[in-house]
């Protein structure tokens, strides 16, 4: 269960730093009161995870042959296109995210109509971030580590290190957010995603027969 927590703690604390997740979060608590935001994120990020770990949980049931050299082959995936992601960057590649982020905020702010109630802004934050991380890499890696490490170990480990990054993102990331390197977020993420896959590879070593 530790080894399941680590993961998930290390793959989303790091994945989700600077990710358009993180900056819709700096966006909105600068606009919003920041509780409201934050409740309305981590609650987001809280229920795709909780659904990640159940699906691949049920894909855990599968052979356990298929899920395990799905598993490296998919870190693996991740992790070269990251490197190579990173590789092609430039320096203001965090601003295009911040672009990104700003102009899904907008729009949001348009269809709710400047909505200031609380209700709305809970929804607001929820809805946005919960859209943002559907098909994202984060819930597409926590469901393969759920297939095959401790489920309720993954879910503690990525529940947290979500609530780290929302936590900096809410508390602090109208200071910080120009300072982060997304080129060098995307590197160290890119190198984590090949050491799951080494350990992956190498835990699984005579135990898929």
């Amino acid at each position: 269960m530790l080894a399941a927590f680590t993961a998930g703690l290390l793959l989303i604390t790091i994945s989700e730093l600077g990710d358009k997740t993180f900056f819709i979060a700096v966006i909105l608590s600068m606009r919003h009161p920041r509780n409201l935001v934050f409740a309305g994120v981590i609650a987001a990020l809280a229920a795709m995870t909780v659904l990640s770990v159940a699906l691949g949980h049920v894909i855990a049931f599968l052979p356990k042959i298929y899920t395990h050299y799905t598993e490296i082959a998919l870190f693996l995936l991740f992790g070269i296109k990251l490197l190579y992601q990173a590789s092609q960057m430039s320096v203001a590649a965090g601003d295009e995210v911040l672009e990104e982020a700003k102009a899904a905020v907008e729009q949001s702010e348009k269809n709710l109509k400047n909505s200031s109630n609380t209700l709305a802004i809970l929804l607001e934050s929820f809805i946005m971030t919960f859209l943002a991380e559907w098909g994202d890499r984060t819930q597409i890696a926590t469901i393969t580590l759920a297939a095959s490490n401790n489920a309720l170990g993954v879910t503690a480990g990525a529940v947290l290190g979500h609530t780290i990054c929302t936590v900096i993102a809410v508390m602090g990331g109208k200071l910080i957010a120009g300072r982060i390197s997304e080129r060098m977020i995307t590197a160290i993420g890119g190198v984590l995603f090949l050491v799951f896959a080494a350990v992956a590879f190498w835990e699984g070593t005579g135990q898929t027969i």
